[in-house]
């Protein structure tokens, strides 16, 4: 599978109208996800690493991860069917018995708020970088605007 992924990070995030728009990508391509608000919000807190005064929802699940000894070994946004994204999650339990690696299904902005909180790589389908529209130049025409770099923070 290693071959048939390419690894990106979040290089901005964009209030929307009708959301977030996270651009993803890499010096080659940025793509967009539409994402809720308060998901953009999530990811903007983990990325640059914002106290909160109580646990969210993605540190409740953090917490869990931690208490049974799993951690988020990557994500990878996988397809788009019907302008939807979606993306699996790779867990990496160890314990006295052994290692496990658990995929699962989720919503890319799940994904990307874990990987975000613990810090782990994000990849995205080779095949699903090669059909998206490139938005490298929306991002930094954003950028040049509102006098930012390219990071998210």
């Amino acid at each position: 599978m290693k071959n048939d992924v390419l690894p990106v990070e979040i290089r901005g995030i964009l209030p929307a109208n009708s959301g977030c728009a996270i651009f993803v990508g890499n010096e080659k391509k940025v793509f967009v996800i539409q994402v809720e608000h308060s998901m953009g919000a999530v990811i903007g807190m983990f990325l640059r690493d914002t106290p909160k005064e109580r646990p969210l929802t993605h540190d409740l699940i953090n917490n869990i991860f931690k208490g049974f000894n799993i951690a988020v070994e990557r994500i990878v946004i996988t397809d788009l069917k019907n302008s939807t994204y979606f993306a699996r999650l790779i867990l990496n339990q160890e314990n006295e018995l052994g290692r496990k690696l658990v995929e699962i299904d989720a919503r890319p902005s799940d994904c990307l708020a874990l990987a975000s909180a613990q810090k782990k790589p994000i990849f995205v389908a080779t095949s699903l970088f090669e059909q998206v529209e490139d938005m490298s130049e929306v991002l930094q025409r954003i950028n040049e605007s509102s006098g930012e770099s390219e990071d998210p923070e």
